[in-house]
Formats: structure tokens, sequence, C-alpha cells
């Protein structure tokens, strides 16, 4: 029974990196999208969200099944209570990608403009705190995990620097308030992105380490 139930729990986490791989894959083509300002892009984005939220509810189930039917041992309860809430963050992530790939299509309706801030530069740090944070899990490293609570002070001062030359921006030229607003929308999404790949760094290390390290608490 105990070979079965580890059997399961290798099967949990197989089917969670499935949906972290949708969940980066959608953040990927949003910013393609706004990139190259390429609607059909979008769509792919809007079109890939009932199946991730759909394996975010089999996952669910599959976990809750496991807690339901064995008696884990703390790391494997542990592991399985990390499990429900990275799904949830990674759930959030393809959110985020949704709500990028809405100001995309926005965006769409005016002159492509250039904007004061990088856009891509603060999505390629966001999601390689997603992919570290995963590869924490993947190898159950906590010092990796805790690598990444480090980047996300970087993810927050270029969400600031960006709010703070688009408002000046649309005070400037109000001409251009839509496509700055849309922008400063799409830079939020990815500071958010940023805080889901935080948390399951967290998760990662609770799971390795038994310790709670949310609200900047000591990681030991």
């Amino acid at each position: 029974m105990r070979v079965k139930f580890h059997q399961s729990l290798d099967d949990l986490k197989e089917k969670l990196l499935v949906m972290a791989g949708m969940a980066e894959q959608a953040i990927q083509r949003s910013i393609e999208a706004y990139r190259t300002r390429d609607l059909t892009i979008c769509e792919l984005v809007f079109r890939a969200e009932p199946s991730i939220n759909r394996l975010e509810r089999e996952i669910d189930q599959m976990a809750l099944d496991l807690l339901a039917m064995e008696q884990p041992m703390a790391i494997d309860l542990r592991f399985i209570l990390s499990v429900i809430r990275i799904n949830a963050d990674l759930e959030r992530v393809g959110d985020q990608a949704v709500n990028i790939a809405v100001r995309v299509r926005e965006m769409g309706a005016f002159a492509n403009t250039d904007l004061p801030v990088d856009i891509p530069k603060l999505a390629s740090l966001s999601s390689a705190m997603v992919r570290k944070s995963l590869q924490a899990f993947i190898e159950g490293d906590a010092e990796m995990a805790e690598s990444v609570l480090q980047m996300d002070d970087q993810v927050d001062e270029m969400n600031d620097a960006a709010f703070y030359a688009l408002s000046s921006l649309i005070k400037e030229k109000p001409e251009l308030t839509p496509q700055s607003l849309n922008a400063l929308i799409i830079a939020r999404n990815l500071e958010r992105v940023g805080d889901h790949a935080t948390n399951i760094a967290e998760d990662v290390i609770f799971w390795v380490r038994g310790a709670d390290v949310r609200h900047n608490a000591s990681a030991v």
C-alpha cells in the first residue's frame, strides 16, 4: 500500500508540473502578444484558460483523495498541502496571463507607441522567478526556493518604476492615457506573477523544512 501511495504522490507531482507548463506558456504567449501586438496570440491565451481551470480542479481532487484515503506521514502531508497551494498559485498565474491578453487586445485599438517601461524585461524576471520556484519544487531544494524570495524585491522595484514613469507620461501627454493605463495594469499583473512565484517558493520551504516563512518569517 505504501508503494502505491508513493506512486500516487509521483503522479500528483507530474500532473502539477503539467499545470506549471501550461501556466508558463500562457504568460509567455501574453507577453509575446504585447511585444508583437499580435491579437491572434491573445486568442490562444483565452482558449487555454478552461484547460488550466479544469486541471486545477483535477489536481485538487487527487490531493484531497490522497488525504482522505491515506494517513500520510509529516513530510508527505506537507507535500500534499503544498501541492494544493502551489496548484492555486499556478492557476492564478494563468489568470494574470489572461488579464495581460485582455489589455493587449485593448491596446490594439490605438496606435503602437513607445512607452517608458520595459514590459518584456519585467516579464522575463517574473517568469524566471516562476521557473526557479518550480525547479526548487522538482528538486526539493529549499535553498533554491530561498533565492526566489530574494528576487521579489527587484520585480517590485521595476513595477514601481513603471508606475511613476507611466503616471508622468499621462500628465505630460494625456492623449497616451489609454496605452499608458493598459501598460500600467500589465506591469501590475507581472508583479503579481512574481508574488505567486514567491508563494510557490515559500511552499517548497514549508514542504522540505516544515517551516512557515510567509509574512517575512525566518526561513529556518
